[in-house]
């Protein structure tokens, strides 16, 4: 752009120049006047004086503009054939088309950029997709887990109902089970909830002064019958005096989540660690326990919405997928991080939050 002004600028002096000092516009006229109306000298001269020399500023200024005109028709003409390629192109990005984008050398800079823009939208509608399919197939999955339980819950108070003179212990054993799969169903239920408040919702926190021993310890407790079936244990090893600042309620449900998660994939029989210290200006909190190694490619989608990493839905322990999502969700507007490793000998989540 500034090389058109410089050449316009350049191009306009010099043809003033040559105009009014180089191009004997004046001599040209009296030939013509002589020869085509057979005048003589003075009156020739006369009349080119009066209608041309005298008025060579305003003729000069004429001839400029018509050159101005032209020389900005074809500037636009230049710029809009740039701006109907990008156009064109961004109508590809708006179509979905699987064209590649491509555009002048001059705008390599702009093609690229598109082409970029383009993936990364491919990416976002893949992810997305991908999201809402494993989404639908667990809503599926869970409304065919659904009718497991109320069937039996339907079918045992029916015999309550029917049979009034049932023995005590018979009565009571039916009770007992219609209760388990009564609670089976509310976990269901509440997984179904979880997945629209996952959607729904945004992170709000309310921090405060934590004592992070006294939180761990706590919900290492509340574990005690899910560990004490398979002979798991689980120790807390946090230094007394160390606090965190943060939303409990959001951080216990990471530390509920993170270790549900752990007791389901550890061996039986086996412990389970939680450790924290601080680390520079962090918090680090890790959860180690024993199991099967989790292969790296799953590794990558570990915490994504709705993703499992049993894949073949364990009807007791299969939750819906969310718990690792919502984690990572609430740590990081913590503006924390969270990750996992794991190999032959042990799985580890490993939580950073700011100190």
């Amino acid at each position: 752009m500034l090389l058109i002004v410089f050449v316009t600028a350049a191009t306009v002096i010099l043809l003033r120049f040559v105009i009014q000092k180089n191009f004997s516009v004046g001599d040209s006229i009296v030939q013509f006047l002589i020869n085509t109306f057979h005048m003589r000298d003075r009156e020739a001269i006369t009349i080119s004086h009066l209608l041309f020399l005298n008025n060579i500023e305003a003729i000069t200024l004429i001839v400029i503009l018509i050159f101005l005109v032209i020389l900005l028709k074809f500037s636009i003409s230049w710029f809009t054939k740039y701006f109907d390629e990008v156009i064109t192109e961004i109508d590809k990005l708006a179509e979905e088309s699987d064209d590649e984008i491509t555009l002048s050398p001059e705008l390599d800079f702009m093609e690229n950029k598109l082409n970029q823009i383009k993936s990364n939208l491919e990416k976002q509608k893949k992810a997305t997709l991908d999201a809402e399919q494993r989404k639908n197939d667990l809503v599926v999955y869970l409304a065919h887990d659904i009718k497991t339980p109320l069937t039996s819950v339907i079918g045992y108070l029916s015999l309550l109902d029917e049979a009034s003179d049932m023995p005590p212990e018979q009565k009571a054993k039916y009770v007992g089970i219609t209760l388990e799969k009564a609670y089976r169903l509310e976990q269901l239920i509440n997984e179904f909830f979880e997945i629209t408040r996952f959607n729904l919702q945004t992170i709000i926190l309310n921090k405060e002064k934590i004592n992070l021993l006294f939180m761990l310890q706590q919900i290492a407790d509340e574990f005690y019958p899910m560990l004490t079936p398979q002979e798991k244990s689980v120790s807390v090893n946090v230094p007394d005096d160390l606090t965190l600042w943060g939303d409990a309620d959001k951080l216990a449900r990471v530390f509920n989540n993170i270790l549900k998660n752990a007791i389901v994939y550890s061996y039986v029989n086996s412990a389970i660690d939680i450790s924290a210290k601080q680390q520079d200006k962090n918090i680090v909190i890790t959860f180690t326990n024993q199991g099967n190694p989790i292969p790296q490619t799953k590794l990558e989608t570990i915490f994504e919405k709705f993703y499992r990493l049993d894949s073949a839905r364990s009807t007791n322990t299969g939750g819906a997928g969310l718990g690792l999502a919502i984690a990572q969700e609430i740590v990081t507007a913590h503006n924390g991080t969270i990750s996992v490793e794991s190999n032959t000998e042990n799985t580890t989540f490993t939580v950073k939050l700011p100190f």
